[in-house]
C-alpha cells in the first residue's frame, strides 16, 4: 500500500511541479535552480525526487507527465541525469521534439547548451508581479527547514 504524503511533502512536489510547469517550451533549467527558485536552494536532489515519482498522464493526479514538464530539468552540468535502461534516451527525444538540440558524446551522455537553450530568471514569472511570497511562506508555516 503506498504510504500517504504529509502535508509538508505535499506542498514541496507542488510547489516544484508548479515551478517546472513555468519553464518555456524548448528551454531548460537545472534541479538546482527550481530548489533555488523555490527558495530551497539546498533541496536539488529533493527536485529530483519529485520528478521520479511524477505519475505518468494515466493516473489520476493533479500533476503528471502529460503537463509537467518534466524533460526541460537536467543537471547543472548540461547533462541528462542517466536513470533506468531508456531514461536519458526519452527526455533527449522529449527536448528534440522541443528544437532542443541534444548532443550525445562518445560515452553515451547526452549533454544541452545551457548558453543556448538555459533558463535562469531570479523569480519564477508568476512571481513577478506577485508582492507576497506565497510558496515559501506555505513551505515555512508546513514546516519546510531553509
Amino acid at each position: 500500500m503506498p504510504r500517504e504524503r504529509s502535508e509538508t511533502v505535499h506542498l514541496w512536489y507542488t510547489a516544484v511541479y508548479e515551478a517546472i510547469q513555468e519553464i518555456p517550451e524548448g528551454r531548460v533549467t537545472s534541479y538546482s535552480h527550481i530548489a533555488k527558485l523555490l527558495g530551497k536552494p539546498e533541496r536539488r536532489r529533493q527536485v529530483g525526487i519529485c520528478l521520479k515519482h511524477l505519475p505518468s498522464q494515466e493516473g489520476s493526479s493533479e500533476y503528471h507527465d502529460g503537463n509537467v514538464p518534466w524533460q526541460r530539468v537536467i543537471n547543472a552540468k548540461g547533462e541528462i541525469s542517466p536513470r533506468g535502461p531508456h531514461g536519458a534516451t526519452r527526455q533527449a527525444a522529449a527536448l528534440r521534439r522541443e528544437h532542443v538540440d541534444v548532443d550525445q558524446d562518445s560515452m553515451g551522455v547526452f549533454s544541452v547548451d545551457f548558453s543556448k537553450y538555459g533558463w535562469f530568471p531570479d523569480i519564477l514569472p508568476s512571481e513577478e508581479f506577485d508582492d507576497s511570497d506565497d510558496t515559501e511562506n506555505e513551505l515555512e508555516d508546513a514546516g519546510v527547514a531553509a
